[in-house]
């Protein structure tokens, strides 16, 4: 499995890729049930976060999107190790890609692209594709508080060609890659802090977003898709490549960044509705308050 890996890392692999993936899928699905009763905080943050943004759907609808999405995100992990058997070959027997022209004809303008995302359906066997069938794209991610889960993830995500970005001081790099034609992928759907981004409006209400995508966008001439990978009821993935959004340069910088802020939040939310049990409900996402902004503008 490779010399870079840990001793540790080759058993971990080894023992789970020996459970069959119906095997694993059910395991995980189980847990995903009992996490969901255990665990009342984030039960309650589900709910809650379901209840402000579907404030017209019956309590029973707001329970139903709340477990699957519970379950959508423990399949993520069960299905994570399946990356290592895929190659050009047998990709399309797991994931549909459709839009990879937009792709393409992006990188082709030769000034980088940026691609946004959610943690939604499920991003790395989308990333998979899109790594297996055009140019990798450079994954921007936080560090797992988990070594072992760090070097595993680093490990499996690199045997397909996608590199990582720590999101630690992540700016300088991403855009040295856009400036030599390259891509990166970037996941703007969770709360940041006052001094990390701007608000915009979320499913109705004011949202802490990263300005990281605006700026990097206006400064560099990159192009930004949005790409989303939704999980089918047969088990296999359709990963959906947007067109080019246009970013909106008026020479207003801090109007410019709200406004193109807001334009991929808006892209994402659409996309949630659509399929609002694949998203990640549990997240606080709009923990930072707009009042914590204020302050730090009045110090």
């Amino acid at each position: 499995m490779g010399d870079k890996m840990s001793l540790k890392l080759k058993i971990v692999i080894l023992i789970f890729r020996a459970v069959p993936l119906a095997v694993r899928r059910a395991v995980f699905s189980g847990l995903a049930g009992l996490a969901y009763h255990l665990s009342l905080k984030h039960r309650l943050i589900a709910l809650h976060n379901l209840i402000s943004s579907f404030p017209k759907k019956p309590i029973d609808e707001i329970v139903d999107i709340a477990r699957v999405s519970y379950k959508n995100f423990a399949l993520i992990f069960a299905e994570f190790p399946e990356i290592l058997c895929l190659d050009r070959n047998n990709i399309g027997k797991w994931v549909s890609v459709r839009g990879l022209e937009h792709y393409e004809s992006a990188l082709r303008e030769g000034r980088g692209v940026v691609l946004i995302t959610a943690h939604f359906g499920n991003w790395e066997m989308g990333l998979a594709a899109m790594a297996l069938l055009s140019r990798p794209p450079t994954f921007v991610a936080r560090t797992l508080d988990s070594a072992i889960l760090e070097e595993g993830s680093i490990y499996i995500r690199s045997t397909v060609g996608i590199g990582i970005i720590h999101k630690e001081n992540a700016m300088r790099p991403m855009l040295r890659l856009l400036k030599q034609g390259e891509a990166v992928k970037m996941l703007i759907d969770q709360n940041v802090a006052a001094y990390e981004g701007v608000f915009i409006n979320f499913f109705g209400r004011p949202a802490c977003t990263t300005s990281g995508v605006a700026l990097m966008a206006m400064r560099s001439g990159a192009a930004v898709l949005p790409v989303f990978t939704n999980r089918m009821p047969d088990g296999t993935y359709l990963t959906e490549i947007g067109p080019k959004v246009e970013t909106v340069h008026t020479g207003d910088r801090r109007r410019d960044v709200a406004t193109n802020t807001q334009n991929y939040a808006t892209i994402i939310e659409n996309h949630i509705r659509k399929y609002p049990e694949q998203w990640l409900w549990i997240h606080q996402r709009w923990k930072t308050k707009t009042c914590q902004a204020r302050r730090m503008s009045e110090k």
